[in-house]
């Protein structure tokens, strides 16, 4: 049974990193596995040689286990499924992890004058784009889109209280890929840290935390991804430590029709593709669940927009866009005035 949150693409490319050893002699410790429609990763560095790998590898993808059992959308089973299957405004208590998310998306809703919308779902499908994708990818019919936006836009009417949730309408569903597999690298680090290792990255799908230093001893050294479908090389190093760092992207899930294009990023307000420059944001933040769902937020809104908010929230995203001169050959970015100061 699939288990699934998210489709992902990576969108980083790991820099410098010593595969044996490091400065002081630690370990550097390697595991990689399935999780979520695509690939984790763990790099840590074991300055004691004290880790016990088979261990440590339990650990994490118990973890993953754990978010996937409350998150999925892909999982009849899950908490959330079961969430979503309940056609009525009672209360449902659900888990303390998925509570918290639920919350910290509401907040994250209002902060982004609602385009962060857990409760797209019903567009999403519409679209092709969702855990049922059924009928592959498609322009739906006017009507179909239209009853689909009526359907979503219910993030304000969800109700948490406690480790209580409840909708303000029974027809109302979460879709949680944007912010769960966020969550999800940010237990894999809690996992991580249980074993007493400081320096590290974990890492699903391209978005990651990074703790401490890398093998040498730096700041880890991520490459963003160039957004182009076509290659897979870095536009751009960041530099981080302690921090999470997801990127949205509009260059790898998405249909062409007649000529047109029609990216899985969906503006909440019209229920349609963005149709704007801005190819790729990428966000550090305190956490990779924060750093997920403000990613793709802003996108959403493009780099104007976007902008303005992350300087006003003192967000650090970077914003890559398609050049208007050279095509999809080119780009231009902007950063936000948090961003330039941690690369500074």
């Amino acid at each position: 049974m699939p288990t699934n949150i998210s489709f992902s693409r990576r969108s980083f490319i790991l820099m410098s990193l010593s595969l044996a050893a490091c400065k002081g002699g630690a370990e550097v410790i390697e595991l990689s596995g399935s999780t979520m429609g695509t690939r984790y990763s763990v790099t840590a560095l074991d300055h004691d040689g004290s880790v016990d790998k088979a261990a440590l590898r339990q650990a994490i993808e118990n973890s993953l286990a754990k978010v996937n059992a409350q998150m999925s959308n892909w999982d009849p089973s899950s908490e959330v499924s079961r969430f979503n299957a309940l056609a009525s405004t009672e209360a449902m208590t659900v888990s303390e992890d998925l509570a918290k998310v639920i919350s910290a998306a509401k907040d994250i809703h209002q902060a982004s004058e609602g385009q962060f919308d857990i409760t797209l779902g019903p567009v999403i499908e519409a679209w092709g784009f969702g855990a049922k994708d059924t009928h592959g990818h498609a322009q739906p019919a006017a009507d179909k889109l239209a009853a689909a936006v009526n359907a979503a836009g219910q993030t304000d009417g969800l109700r948490v209280t406690g480790n209580r949730i409840s909708k303000s309408r029974p027809d109302t569903q979460i879709y949680l890929p944007s912010i769960g597999k966020g969550y999800g690298i940010d237990q894999m680090a809690q996992a991580v840290r249980g074993f007493g290792l400081k320096d590290f990255m974990v890492e699903i799908g391209g978005d990651l935390y990074a703790s401490g230093r890398n093998a040498d001893g730096l700041d880890w050294q991520i490459g963003i991804e160039s957004p182009d479908a076509h290659t897979r090389q870095a536009y751009r190093i960041a530099s981080l430590s302690n921090l999470g760092m997801a990127t949205s992207g509009d260059y790898r899930n998405y249909f062409e029709k007649d000529g047109q294009r029609y990216s899985h990023i969906l503006d909440a307000r019209t229920g349609r593709p963005i149709t704007h420059r801005t190819a790729s944001v990428t966000v550090l933040a305190e956490s990779a669940m924060l750093a997920d769902a403000w990613a793709t937020a802003l996108l959403v809104h493009g780099t104007e927009r976007g902008l303005e908010i992350a300087n006003r929230r003192d967000l650090a995203v970077l914003f890559i866009d398609r050049s208007a001169d050279a095509g999809d050959k080119g780009f231009v970015t902007a950063a936000s005035n948090r961003f330039s100061a941690l690369q500074a």
